[in-house]
């Protein structure tokens, strides 16, 4: 029986996961802390930031000291980068980094009070991998990890048996699926390993129009990989400056890149599924975050069943590292049973967090009647309740909500945040509701990794959740695992007749998603939010308008 805390500080997304007898007990990233997104300073990635405030919760989540500790793991292994040479800032900082590694258990000896023990690099694409096959509960299934780099590969395949990982495939650099929708996302103003969200959303304002020549630029090698050819992305559109508006052109690059990337996991899928023949496949990597290419890999793949790990950008090889080296010491790793795995606070501190702010607050006989009350009135509804998420998405923890009947909601919901107005938003629905109003996706879907189709009676219904090509990304919710957003979804349908509610992440642009209750204050006093749910109270403004229960 092992306890294995296990720390991603590489690239960016510094994080912290502890992994108590293969059970998942704390996640978190170091964003959520210092307030810094992806562990990002205002002008740079913070490569070589450890997780120092995340590991330190993780240990007190656990009741835990760093002498308790079995193992460390750490998601990079820099014995299988090149050699450092004279120079260690040559290759773009990749000798700095890899001797950043080398010397991480030094540091780790600092921030863990003098902890020497049991220290284990986790090769980067072996812990995503890890991360989705020990969290999915699948006995044995396939695996694909996609990424922008890791050590001197950006591509694994493999199969999972009884806790074995078997690799089929690694794709080495230069050659990379991950960075070439980096390298666009830079190119059309937006910040490469932060922003590639919004070149998925932008493709669908636009049709492939280059396709045929980026199937010559990316195209598969015949034997589970792949090759990419230099990019001279301005021959195609030229660059963006920053928050500059996106002409047809733009968006015809966006959708073309989005499409052969969608064509090449059904291609890398198709060929590992000829070699394990298994019917479940796993994702893991930054790539496994663009919900259109998973969707389009679902519908048009060989397997039965995909499952995409909610973490599974760089944070989630701090968990994926922490399981396996539990697996390597002896303990059944347990399936990862919610991402809700970051802090939470019972009633007490929220009140007297309250309190200490001097704000005034209510105390309503069920705070799910009367978020759904606020819905209802077309109010927009800062939700903060139980742990956080671990991971991108908002999953009815620290959540923005919002009537979906109101086409206008849209562009308030992008206002709110300070976002740009061709961004969608997501519904949540319960899971038993989910097929009568969606289609052409797996459901259920709890971590808003895939997009699906709207019924055609229900797209003027749910207006503000419907995307310009017509899906929804949506995520279902289980009453059993989240009763109380089942309670206040149930308690809107009963006001409105419709069982979908707008949500998106509690945060406003460039800053992480809102985590504790001071986050939750500042956001609600500094934006036009009508209420702030924290736990069992209930915050208003605007109140003469509002009906509140």
């Amino acid at each position: 029986m092992a306890r294995v805390l296990g720390i991603n500080a590489v690239f960016h997304d510094p994080a912290a996961a502890l992994v108590v007898d293969g059970e998942t007990v704390a996640a978190a990233e170091e964003e959520r802390f210092s307030r810094r997104k992806h562990g990002k300073t205002p002008v740079a990635f913070s490569t070589w930031e450890l997780p120092e405030q995340a590991i330190h919760w993780c240990l007190a989540e656990a009741g835990l000291t760093p002498a308790d500790l079995d193992a460390v793991a750490y998601s990079y292994d820099p014995g299988l980068c090149r050699p450092i040479g004279a120079d260690i800032t040559s290759d773009n900082w990749e000798g700095l980094r890899t001797l950043y590694a080398q010397r991480a258990p030094l540091f780790l000896k600092t921030v863990l009070d003098g902890w020497e023990g049991d220290f284990r690099w986790v090769p980067h694409h072996l812990a995503h991998a890890a991360s989705a096959t020990f969290a999915s509960g699948f006995e044995n299934c396939s695996a694909l990890v996609l990424d922008g780099r890791g050590e001197r590969g950006s591509y694994l395949a493999g199969r999972f048996q009884s806790g074995r990982f078997e690799v089929l495939r690694v794709q080495d650099l230069p050659h990379s699926l991950g960075l070439i929708y980096e390298e666009l996302t830079a190119h059309l103003g937006f910040r490469r390993s932060s922003d590639e969200y919004k070149v998925m959303a932008m493709a669908s304002y636009g049709e492939p129009s280059f396709l045929d020549e980026f199937r010559q630029l990316v195209r598969p090698d015949g034997a589970g990989g792949f090759c990419v050819e230099e990019i001279d992305w301005a021959r195609f559109a030229p660059a963006l400056a920053k928050d500059a508006e996106f002409t047809p052109q733009h968006a015809a690059l966006a959708s073309t890149v989005q499409t052969r990337l969608e064509e090449m996991l059904i291609e890398l899928a198709g060929w590992l599924h000829e070699q394990t023949g298994d019917s479940d496949l796993v994702l893991a990597g930054g790539v496994a975050l663009n919900c259109v290419a998973n969707s389009r890999l679902w519908r048009e793949g060989p397997f039965a069943r995909v499952w995409v790990q909610p973490a599974s950008g760089d944070s989630g090889t701090a968990l994926g590292a922490a399981m396996q080296v539990a697996h390597e010491l002896g303990d059944k790793v347990a399936p990862m049973r919610t991402a809700a795995l970051g802090r939470g606070w019972d009633d007490d501190e929220l009140a007297a967090a309250l309190n200490v702010a001097g704000v005034e607050y209510t105390r309503p006989d069920d705070i799910a009647e009367a978020v759904a009350a606020v819905l209802a009135e077309n109010g927009v509804v800062a939700w903060f309740q139980g742990r956080s998420e671990f991971g991108p998405r908002a999953l009815g923890h620290r959540s923005l909500l919002a009537d979906p009947r109101d086409p206008a909601n849209l562009e308030k919901m992008n206002d709110i945040k300070g976002r740009e107005q061709f961004r969608p938003v997501a519904p949540m629905v319960l899971a038993e509701r989910a097929n009568s109003i969606f289609r052409d996706g797996p459901i259920p879907s709890p971590y808003m990794l895939f997009t699906h189709g709207v019924h055609d009676e229900w797209r003027d219904r749910i207006p503000t959740v419907v995307h310009v090509d017509g899906t929804a990304r949506i995520q279902t919710v289980d009453r059993a695992e989240e009763p109380l957003v089942a309670r206040m979804l149930e308690a809107f349908e009963a006001k409105t007749g419709v069982p979908v509610v707008v949500n998106t992440s509690l945060n406003t642009a460039g800053r992480p998603m809102v985590d504790d209750p001071r986050d939750a204050l500042e956001c609600f006093g500094s934006s036009p939010v009508d209420a702030l749910a924290i736990g069992p109270f209930l915050m208003t403004r605007n109140r003469d308008r509002l009906a509140v229960a």
